[in-house]
């Protein structure tokens, strides 16, 4: 007969999902009909599930998403917006990010795309991919305050943005950047070169990015391991945030 006691010792032992999934075959009597095989099954795969979660939450805190709810489930495809849902679904499963690809998204301000590819990055998350989402403006000030601070911690930074497995930047190019942050940049996607995936989220097309990196051999070396060859989902349809205004005052 289990007791409180016994079930206390499946949260010491830190297996509480295998814990309460026996406490509900315990109490419901439709368990009573599997093999002793299959209800230990269920209890491991109970355990699993709970673990896996617990891993993917880490993940998407991890990451840094401004909105960590982000997902692909919750992308809108509006008849006048240029978004595929079957491409969509495709890139959430994350082929791409496994062949170390590049995909840059853009789109207008308020089309979605700081959105869509912060669902993506859920996505890889939810793979069990190590993600981290920032802004090009973060990347920039990050650097500054560790190169700055001569503790070591701007070679730390730079590791985990040449490492990371699904690096997104966000805000690409929108203002100008620094001759130090262009070097920083083209240091980062170097290392990244076929060895790790990057997605980018812009306003600008490629090509005016180059009026906001100072020097123009530092710019085309730049662009030469972003744009070419990427992958590109080109946003257009209506801002997303009147959509989304209208349709909760309407509701």
């Amino acid at each position: 007969m289990l007791t409180e006691e016994h079930f206390d010792l499946f949260r010491q032992f830190r297996i509480k999902a295998m814990g309460d999934k026996l406490r509900e075959m315990v109490d419901d009597a439709s368990y009573d009909k599997f093999t002793f095989e299959e209800k230990v099954g269920m209890l491991l795969d109970a355990e699993s599930s709970a673990r896996r979660d617990r891993k993917v939450a880490k993940y998407v805190k991890q990451a840094g998403f401004k909105t960590p709810s982000a997902c692909i489930e919750d992308v809108v495809y509006l008849p006048d917006r240029t978004l595929n849902k079957d491409r969509i679904a495709r890139y959430a499963g994350c082929e791409w990010v496994e062949r170390c690809e590049v995909m840059i998204i853009i789109s207008k301000t308020g089309g979605g795309k700081s959105f869509l590819c912060q669902a993506l990055g859920n996505a890889a998350c939810r793979k069990l991919i190590r993600v981290r989402y920032t802004r090009l403006a973060g990347i920039c000030e990050d650097l500054n305050r560790a190169r700055a601070a001569g503790d070591g911690s701007y070679y730390e930074l730079m590791d985990e943005l040449k490492t990371v497995p699904l690096l997104i930047i966000d805000d690409f190019m929108t203002t100008p950047i620094a001759t130090q942050n262009a070097v920083d940049l083209f240091e980062i996607m170097e290392a990244r070169e076929k060895l790790c995936a990057t997605l980018i989220a812009s306003q600008l097309e490629p090509n005016e990015w180059y009026l906001r990196i100072e020097g123009e051999l530092m710019a085309d070396s730049i662009l030469n391991r972003i744009a070419t060859g990427a992958r590109y989902i080109d946003l257009e349809g209506p801002n997303m945030r009147d959509y989304f205004a209208k349709k909760k005052q309407a509701e």
